[in-house]
């Protein structure tokens, strides 16, 4: 049993060696894998596509000279490799946060309900 579990941890380590080194590589799929730890930078509130819209931000270009709004599909086709697509959608407004949080209606709790006079019992 203990020579089982060996040939299959060493057979476990085989194989996941092959991605281990693809990644310190900087290769392998994976999302942010090859970007290093670069964060995408913040688009300013005033070059926020409107609902319903996408933009493509591209990278090392100033704001003012982004390409306009345009449909997602479009925009999700023509992404260069130097841009991303920004969704108009991404960017939740404070006063919808709140009703967010609510509980659906349809989904029961816990925690006891209000108290209520208990029932009244008849012999």
């Amino acid at each position: 049993m203990k020579q089982l579990m060996m040939v299959v941890a060493l057979a476990f380590a085989t194989a996941l060696m092959p991605l281990h080194a693809a990644r310190a590589q900087g290769g392998g799929g994976g999302s942010g894998a090859g970007r290093g730890d670069k964060r995408a930078p913040v688009v300013p509130a005033e070059h926020r596509p409107p609902a319903g819209m996408c933009r493509i931000w591209l990278e090392d270009v100033p704001a003012g000279q982004q390409p306009a709004p345009t449909d997602c599909a479009t925009a999700v086709k023509n992404r260069p490799q130097n841009g991303r697509v920004i969704f108009g959608d991404d960017y939740a407004k404070k006063d919808d946060s709140a009703d967010k949080k609510k509980t659906p209606p349809f989904v029961k709790s816990f925690t006891k309900p209000p108290s209520a006079p208990p029932p009244v019992r008849r012999p």
